[in-house]
């Protein structure tokens, strides 16, 4: 009897229990705010890619190298300072740093005038070699990259991004004299 009882009791007890309800109110307030939030203060990064032309080390033909076309643009990238040479090894431009650190502005506008040039005779250019002595830091080599391919132009009322020397080539920069006199005893 008291095992039929305590079945009836442990009934009782379940069916008076009820199930209770999932009150999300406040976890959906909090969503609600919170994932827009979240989205206005995500920064999106922008990935670039550059095409580089490296010189094949494998190939012993000096014709098929950059470095042998006469009309090639260059850009040096020294310790002391940026040369801009066109046509290569004839110096345009030697732009010294200003205040320790290179003035891209400056290599800038010299580029600009070159592709201006370029397009009044009727020659489309979208090459640019740049040449970088040993030394020169990692960050230099990206913002000169990035000084060399566009600029920043207004066009009307909007600002765009204007294409330079999107076409690079890397290489060692020869010796500066600065350099050489260093060396030397």
């Amino acid at each position: 009897m008291s095992l039929a009882r305590s079945r009836g009791i442990a009934r009782r007890y379940r069916q008076q229990q009820s199930v209770p309800d999932l009150d999300i109110t406040a976890f959906m307030n909090l969503m609600i705010i919170l994932v827009p939030v979240l989205l206005m203060s995500m920064v999106f990064s922008h990935t670039t890619v550059l095409d580089l032309q490296l010189p094949d080390l494998l190939s012993g033909d000096k014709m098929s190298s950059p470095v042998a076309e006469p009309m090639q643009l260059e850009v040096l990238v020294y310790r002391d300072y940026m040369q801009v040479n066109y046509p290569s090894g004839v110096l345009v431009k030697a732009i010294p740093k200003q205040a320790g650190a290179a003035d891209y502005p400056l290599l800038i506008t010299v580029l600009k005038q070159i592709k201006q040039r370029l397009a009044g005779q009727g020659i489309e250019k979208r090459d640019v070699q740049l040449l970088l002595a040993a030394g020169v830091d990692y960050q230099v080599l990206v913002t000169t990259m990035d000084a060399v391919t566009s600029y920043t132009a207004v066009v009307g009322v909007d600002v765009v991004q204007a294409e330079l020397f999107p076409d690079i080539v890397l290489g060692d920069a020869p010796a500066s004299l600065t350099d050489i006199a260093a060396a030397t005893p």
